[in-house]
């Protein structure tokens, strides 16, 4: 017999439906958002939690090179790893961003511990300030 699979509330919240009930994510919605959740938060922000996050907006104002988008990678991979347990982390790839020189994009392929199909979450990330 199959656990069912936790409800969590998302955030940002999905809104309010017409029974007046709290929206919910579910499955692969709720693992994006906790994913990141996970990246954005710097460690020491939460309170009784200070190691969680990964600061990824640490690396804003930091050259857009190969070293740093390597660091990149790997404090995703590790971050996610250890924060977020539903999903195993199958790659994390950061490239330039073919569109301007101040974003990397990157892009995590990951499955879900109980489901063998690949998922992916790709995003841009800027390190600098537009121009």
């Amino acid at each position: 017999m199959r656990t069912p699979l936790p409800y969590t509330l998302s955030w940002p919240l999905d809104g309010v439906d017409q029974d007046g009930r709290l929206g919910w994510s579910v499955d692969d919605q709720s693992v994006r958002e906790v994913m990141l959740n996970i990246l954005l938060t710097r460690p020491g922000e939460r309170l009784q939690r200070p190691d969680f996050g990964a600061g990824l907006l640490n690396f804003v104002h930091q050259p857009n090179n190969e070293t740093t988008r390597n660091l990149i990678a790997g404090v995703v991979r590790k971050s996610l790893e250890r924060w977020e347990t539903r999903i195993i982390v199958e790659a994390v790839e950061v490239a330039p961003s073919p569109t301007s020189v101040a974003d990397v994009h990157i892009n995590i392929r990951y499955r879900m511990r109980f489901s063998p199909l690949p998922a992916e979450l790709g995003f841009t990330f800027g390190l600098g300030l537009p121009a």
